[in-house]
């Protein structure tokens, strides 16, 4: 009995373990990096692209209230962003605009909610920066939050997996609006989550290719 117990216990902990390795990562590289990031001095982080979707679709799900959500998170990664790096400032050859002035510059021209329809170096041009970092965001939710609480309570931290998320980061030359930089992470996701703590996880993993890195 107290074998078959022992096993049940090997085999949940090694499952739960295993849902925590992170996705494979996918990384584009321009010939004309090297050459264009050297004359690089300042880059904008622009405004996330968040969506939020759900493997089943809750009873009690909202459109709106999602809607918001999104966008919070959204909020939250680029800040989140802007944060790792202003904090880990010395360790890269070019320094990051606020993204507070970089949503201000944007919604005083109309375009906060537009820049998907325009061109990487207008954007530049109209915060007057070398270069531009566009992401995007998608969190599929897989596991209740119920269910995932009770196991981090049993497993610890990191086993209560709630769902997966996405990073799609790409640095566009400001000269010619070209992408010199594309980088794809996936990752699960656990209940004790925040944006922050994604995003910190996230650039942990990005830091390793990074072309700002010095």
């Amino acid at each position: 009995m107290k074998k078959t117990i022992l096993v049940v216990m090997v085999t949940i902990i090694s499952t739960s373990l295993l849902a925590q390795i992170p996705g494979g990562k996918q990384v584009f590289t321009s010939p004309k990096l090297k050459e264009e990031i050297a004359t690089h001095k300042m880059v904008a982080i622009l405004p996330f692209t968040a969506s939020i979707s759900y493997k089943r679709v809750p009873k009690d799900y909202n459109a709106d209230a999602n809607k918001a959500d999104e966008q919070k998170l959204a909020i939250n990664m680029q800040q989140g962003m802007y944060t790792y790096l202003l904090r880990k400032a010395n360790d890269f050859s070019v320094s990051f605009q606020d993204v507070e002035r970089t949503n201000v510059l944007l919604k005083q021209k109309g375009i906060y909610e537009k820049i998907g329809e325009l061109t990487q170096d207008s954007i530049c041009k109209i915060l007057g920066v070398d270069a531009a970092i566009k992401c995007s965001y998608a969190y599929e939710r897989t596991g209740s939050e119920a269910g995932a609480i009770a196991k981090t309570i049993l497993l610890g931290v990191g086993t209560g997996k709630t769902g997966t998320g996405s990073l799609l980061m790409q640095i566009y030359n400001g000269k010619d609006g070209e992408l010199l930089w594309r980088f794809f992470k996936e990752m699960n996701e656990d209940v004790m989550g925040s944006a922050n703590l994604v995003m910190e996880r996230m650039m942990r993993k990005v830091a390793r290719n990074f072309p700002y890195e010095n």
